[in-house]
């Protein structure tokens, strides 16, 4: 069985849902984001609408104002540099909401070979 990436945020959120497996990647999320010093606390009952948004926020907040903080997010995480390096950092919002689909993509992985392996 294949890992295949899904292509947006939403579609990544309702096949984490599909599989059952939303709530442990909310819990991934927590631990990935507090091992890097940024508390995040999404509640289990966080719908995925609201994780996007939320994230999205919460990027959007580092990149502005923690950059350092931010950098090490995403080496916590492990993010692709690469994948990062091809995003346009024009405009703030939009970086910050291709970086929360990067940064949920990795997430996504991890819960799901975890899952299947």
């Amino acid at each position: 069985m294949n890992f295949i990436s899904p292509n947006t945020t939403d579609l990544l959120l309702s096949e984490a849902a599909s599989e059952n497996l939303y709530l442990k990647l909310i819990e991934q999320i927590n631990k990935d984001f507090n091992l890097a010093n940024e508390a995040i606390d999404f509640p289990m009952s966080t719908s995925p609408e609201e994780l996007k948004i939320q994230l999205h926020e919460k990027i959007y907040r580092l990149i502005q104002y923690k950059f350092a903080e931010y950098l090490n997010l995403l080496y916590i995480i492990d993010v692709p540099e690469d994948q990062i390096k091809k995003l346009d950092g024009s405009d703030i919002s939009e970086l910050s909401a291709q970086v929360a689909f990067l940064i949920l993509k990795r997430e996504w992985m991890k819960v799901w070979f975890r899952n299947k392996y």
